[in-house]
């Protein structure tokens, strides 16, 4: 393979930056492999399309990447390189990282994970198994798992799926309308889909817990099984998929479709399940989450950098005809300037927390009975893995607000020109529902933290380090730190006063919901802020200048909870917005560095080439 000037084997930039982008999980094989998988032409799409079209193309997109990839159960089991062909995805298009991510994580991950093999779990007509099915990419993955009638469905599914002796199968139902399970990309009618259904297993009258299902959903010949109904959802413009609800009327599978993770019901009905009671059922059930995570939380600092890289270039070279000025540069303004560099800085300290969530750990604490998380109230996630579903919340958050800045600060070109960051804001937009509720999740932590619950506060910091000048990069971890510290305590204090007072649970909770969801929140910048500093340490300076800005950032961000705790003095904010002024002119002449070091394909980068073609 030939090498680029100034790069390595693959084409990629040799410098130090663009290696901490890189990584060094994947070999140049690997990656070019996968960049293979998602070659340029699917970064755009033809002219004219339908919306049956446009998802058609994206279904034949995400077979040929399967197809190309390595195999599935090998991406699987290597968090990095699944990711990095998600990344890729997310970058060209963010319906094809999400209907990818459904295939694998969501769809195959469950038939993995728990135990299905390559048992038959097609309908009678002798189809090839579901695992099979997914694998060779003749059908797509789907996940039917939140029902449009309740929130927190997740906590207890209506669906149903009921033994059946005779047969020694399932019989699968939705009880009504409010049971549907919506949204699901499950509409187009000519694209084969099999999904994990997540179901409450009522056995002997007694509920048993969630567990999951593989089910067919839609044959290669466009046909459903019987008693499957599907009802496509209007057109949205959003996250372009081909979402429908789907209900379930005594839809019979095999016993091999029960994805039981260990659980079994003896020829005498008799029912063993390992995880001991229904939530601890739940929460194992759920422990597919982790993986999905992950790849929220790459493909966010993916569309991150993307976006960075597209304002980069948009600012670059522009000049303004501004009458204090005409002629100057647009990156002289500092707004423009602080946009720029403080885009640049969001996509390296959420890479930084991507390679932290990728790297070798453990196993998921899911594997463990009843989970490793703290107890949670309002979801599911917390209670699988109580950091990583803080981070996905955390990385999405940093990912809209930094794809809605670069969108403001392109002016129309970002807009108009090319369709590119509204996706990208669509598709942060869409995870901070999606893949586990980010309130929900917030809420959850803040009740662990409050609890003390396989939580520990950060200790007393003491005096401030080196004099507490924000030109230290160890004075934003400082004041973070005694944040989240003094609203821990303030909302534990708050809800325990609450309860003493004769109120419940709900009552004290409920009236503390915004204290909760700031004090979650300050966790998780402070965990970036670890992770930043631990990449800083590691890295080469740039690389600890451009996270310092982004800490500085958050620091700007947080400055309301650091004001009210006492945390900082009066004043902080100008002297924030000072420490900010001089990281930025100290990081100004490397801008161009920092983006090329994002090795963003061409099509990114260019918002305006159809000005340049034929």
């Amino acid at each position: 393979m030939d090498t680029a000037p100034n790069g390595t084997p693959d084409g990629t930039p040799d410098t130090a930056l663009a290696a901490f982008v890189r990584g060094a999980s994947l070999d140049a094989k690997t990656r070019a492999r996968l960049r293979d998988a998602v070659p340029e032409e699917f970064f755009t799409y033809p002219g004219g399309l339908t919306a049956r079209e446009h998802q058609a193309l994206t279904y034949a997109r995400l077979r040929g990447a399967g197809l190309a990839a390595p195999p599935a159960a090998d991406l699987l089991a290597d968090p990095p390189a699944l990711c990095a062909l998600l990344d890729r995805a997310a970058i060209a298009d963010p319906a094809l990282f999400h209907v990818m991510l459904l295939h694998y994580t969501l769809a195959l991950g469950p038939i993995i994970r728990f135990g299905a093999g390559q048992d038959d779990t097609a309908a009678e007509d002798g189809a090839v198994s579901a695992r099979e099915s997914l694998e060779s990419m003749q059908a797509a993955g789907t996940l039917l798992m939140t029902e449009v009638g309740r929130s927190n469905s997740h906590l207890s599914p209506r669906t149903t799926a009921r033994h059946d002796p005779a047969t020694g199968g399932f019989v699968l139902t939705t009880p009504d309308t409010r049971a549907a399970k919506f949204p699901t990309n499950t509409a187009h009618p000519a694209v084969a889909k099999t999904a994990a259904v997540y179901a409450t297993l009522v056995h002997d009258g007694s509920e048993r817990g969630v567990f999951v299902f593989a089910v067919p959903l839609r044959r290669p010949d466009g046909t459903v099984p019987p008693g499957i109904r599907i009802v496509p959802a209007p057109e949205t413009t959003g996250l372009q998929v081909d979402y429908a609800a789907v209900l379930l009327d005594g839809v019979r599978v095999p016993y091999a479709a029960w994805l039981r993770d260990g659980a079994r019901i003896d020829p005498d009905g008799t029912f063993h399940d390992p995880a001991g009671d229904p939530a601890a059922r739940l929460t194992r059930s759920m422990g597919v989450a982790p993986p999905v995570w992950r790849a929220v939380i790459s493909a966010s600092a993916a569309i991150t950098r993307a976006s960075a890289g597209m304002l980069a270039a948009h600012s670059a070279g522009r000049t303004t005809l501004g009458r204090l000025a005409p002629r100057r540069p647009l990156t002289d303004y500092r707004n423009q300037q602080e946009a720029v560099l403080g885009a640049l800085a969001a996509g390296y300290a959420l890479t930084a927390v991507a390679a932290h969530v990728t790297a070798p750990r453990p196993a998921d604490p899911a594997g463990a009975p009843g989970g490793a998380g703290p107890d949670t109230a309002w979801a599911p996630w917390s209670a699988v893995d109580r950091d990583l579903a803080l981070l996905k919340a955390a990385a999405t958050a940093q990912a809209q607000q930094t794809v809605s800045a670069c969108r403001v600060h392109s002016g129309a070109p970002g807009f108009a020109a090319d369709e590119r960051l509204n996706a990208y804001r669509g598709l942060a937009h869409a995870y901070q529902n999606a893949g586990g509720d980010n309130e929900l999740i917030l809420y959850d932590t803040a009740r662990a933290m409050a609890a003390l619950d396989r939580y520990t506060p950060p200790d007393p910091g003491g005096a401030p380090p080196d004099g507490g000048g924000l030109d230290s990069p160890r004075t934003p971890l400082f004041l973070l730190r005694e944040a989240e510290r003094r609203m821990r305590d303030r909302l534990q204090d708050r809800v325990d006063t609450a309860l003493r007072g004769g109120g419940d649970a709900f009552t004290a909770w409920n009236g503390n919901l915004a204290l909760a969801a700031r004090t979650a929140a300050a966790c998780a910048d402070r965990i970036v802020l670890e992770i930043c500093a631990a990449a800083a340490a590691a890295g080469p300076a740039e690389l600890a200048r451009v996270l310092h800005l982004h800490a500085l950032n958050v620091v700007d961000r947080r400055a309301a909870d650091l004001l009210d705790e006492g945390a900082a003095p009066p004043g902080t904010l100008e002297d924030v917005r000072a420490a900010r002024r001089r990281a930025c002119d100290a990081l100004a002449p490397a801008a161009a560095d920092l983006a090329a070091a994002f090795d963003l394909p061409a099509p990114v980068t260019a918002p305006t080439a159809f000005l340049t073609g034929p």
